[in-house]
């Protein structure tokens, strides 16, 4: 448990440098017995991330979802899907998390809704150009029936990016925009009804006492008006669009969006907050999303996606800083999550780059040299200024499962994308030498099948385990939150050798990273280290030491 002395004295807002816990609520902890994850399991485990040593949580969607995109296909933005609850569970896990010191942030999906939601409902319903059909981008297809799409625009997921609203009806020629599933239809964000909505269910969670949102396709709310066809200039196979004029990713105008929902947030105490979800081209681009006025927070992709490369890391910590100090705004890191591959697994291959995993997805890897890697970088990324964000299961060294049946796969991605994502989601294993491991108590099998092989990775394995990746995570939260109290918000880079960085967060913090192939020599006081040091002057490839200078 942390020592409440630890505990900074609060002097700028929470959302700047606080540590936290994703939470993919469908794999945390069953509560009632069916298999999947819920509000009753994530409250009986509040404690555990108390003791973690986090500042706050992010929830993944819990509304009411017909779940063709594991709730990312919201149906109903007030209201709890009964397979993770009840509103007033949601009520009292909030009070309870508060109960405990801990902040709450929940997901909140602007670019699309779901299929099922009344409104797109009422558009199927209504006859084309009518205001219901407004709310949403439907547009009369192409071809002397319209048989065809409106534009050449393609789904995230693969295949056209549009359906036609009543194939059966010659009469009615509309087809509506989904960027992603044909289940879930993009929102119109010109429409004025659409942003009344959003401003009112931002108050609506907000008077619930939620401390924040997570903002999901942040960069993707606006649309070109005339919807025009994406062009694909052949240089070197890549699309060339220049930033800001792409038809319908981070537009100019999509963070003028924000400034709204920021205004809403200032009307409430405690500093309410957003991190955005933009997959943006450029640091730059992504700080425009930034500021005051603006959101505080955008996760760091970037960084995710960064090779164990001293070099690239340099490069990406460097420009991510300086282009969030033009902004005053604080950098956001972050490691996993439930759409990536587990950096434990893309850690122990030669090529460790987010591209690469994907591309060597159920190639051997080096889970003994991934965690090595996953330790030290654990390290590095919550010694550097700003918020970090710890992907559920990161703490216990979780590895990436690629060998699930193809009968149990779930993520609409994989059937025509490519992408596969249900690896990385597989329920929590919390204690116990088989499966369930405690995920779920009752007679319900877990959603996702878990590996026997992680009996000595459980909650319950790692708890008085001295060189466990949980005791790792609870010292370096603990040492980070007392560090916090006087590290400087910049760092100084100090002079390393080959292969090596290493850098200082003001007099009293240094952080060496070596992810080379010789040891680097150390001087100071040893604070703490990703592995166990033979000779705490000597720090070994792929290890992380913090030392007061």
């Amino acid at each position: 448990m942390p020592d409440p002395t630890d505990t900074p004295t609060q002097t700028s807002p929470w959302w700047r440098d606080a540590a936290i816990y994703q939470v993919y609520l469908r794999s945390f902890a069953d509560g009632d017995g069916d298999g999947v994850g819920d509000i009753a399991g994530l409250r009986s485990r509040l404690p555990y991330l108390r003791d973690l040593g986090v500042d706050a949580l992010w929830i993944t969607p819990w509304y009411p979802s017909p779940m063709a995109d594991a709730g990312y296909d919201v149906a109903d933005y007030r209201d709890i899907d009964p397979l993770f609850g009840t509103l007033p569970e949601a009520e009292k896990l909030v009070d309870e998390a508060h109960e405990l010191g801990l902040r709450v942030l929940i997901d909140l999906v602007p670019n699309h809704s779901s299929d099922q939601h009344a409104w797109f409902k009422a558009a199927l319903a209504a006859n084309p150009g009518s205001p219901e059909r407004a709310r949403y981008w439907f547009r009369p297809g192409r071809g002397p029936h319209g048989e065809q799409p409106p534009n050449n625009w393609s789904s995230r997921f693969g295949g056209p990016a549009w359906t036609r609203a009543h194939p059966s009806d010659p009469h009615d020629t509309d087809w509506y925009l989904h960027l992603f599933t044909p289940q879930q239809p993009d929102l119109n964000w010109n429409n004025p009804d659409v942003r009344e909505e959003f401003e009112d269910v931002l108050r609506f969670w907000f008077d619930r006492g939620v401390d924040g949102f997570r903002i999901d396709v942040a960069h993707g709310l606006a649309k070109h008006p005339d919807l025009p066809d994406l062009e694909h200039p052949d240089v070197n196979g890549k699309t060339v669009i220049p930033a800001g004029q792409h038809p319908h990713w981070d537009r100019d105008e999509v963070p003028d969006i924000y400034r709204t929902w920021r205004q809403v947030a200032d009307e409430y105490p405690g500093d309410r907050a957003f991190v955005a979800e933009a997959w943006v081209t450029h640091p730059d681009r992504l700080t425009r999303y930034l500021g005051d006025g603006v959101l505080q927070t955008a996760f760091n992709f970037d960084y995710l996606e960064c090779p164990w490369d001293t070099t690239q890391l340099r490069i990406v910590i460097d420009t991510t800083l300086t282009a969030h100090a033009a902004v005053a705004a604080p950098a956001t890191w972050v490691l996993s999550n439930h759409d990536v591959v587990r950096h434990v697994t893309r850690y122990g291959r030669a090529e460790t780059s987010l591209h690469d995993a994907w591309r060597l997805h159920g190639t051997p890897t080096d889970l003994q040299l991934g965690t090595r890697r996953a330790r030290a970088a654990a390290l590095l990324t919550l010694a550097l200024p700003g918020n970090a964000y710890i992907y559920q299961g990161e703490e216990l060294g979780l590895w990436e499962i690629e060998d699930l049946p193809e009968e149990v796969l779930q993520d609409p991605a994989r059937l025509h994308s490519g992408l596969l994502r249900d690896g990385c989601r597989v329920p929590l294993p919390w204690i116990g030498n088989q499966p369930p491991f405690g995920f779920t108590t009752g007679p319900g099998t877990p959603w996702l099948p878990q590996p026997a092989a992680w009996t000595d990775h459980t909650a319950a394995a790692e708890q008085h385990d001295p060189a466990s990746m949980l005791t790792l995570y609870r010292e370096a939260l603990r040492t980070r939150r007392r560090l916090n109290t006087t590290a400087e918000q910049t760092i100084t880079w100090r002079e390393a050798p080959l292969g090596a960085l290493a850098f200082d967060r003001g007099p009293t913090w240094r952080c060496v990273v070596n992810t080379g192939t010789q040891d680097v020599l150390l001087t100071g006081q040893l604070l703490l280290a990703s592995e166990p040091l033979d000779d705490n002057r000597i720090l070994p490839p792929d290890t992380t030491a913090w030392i007061a200078p």
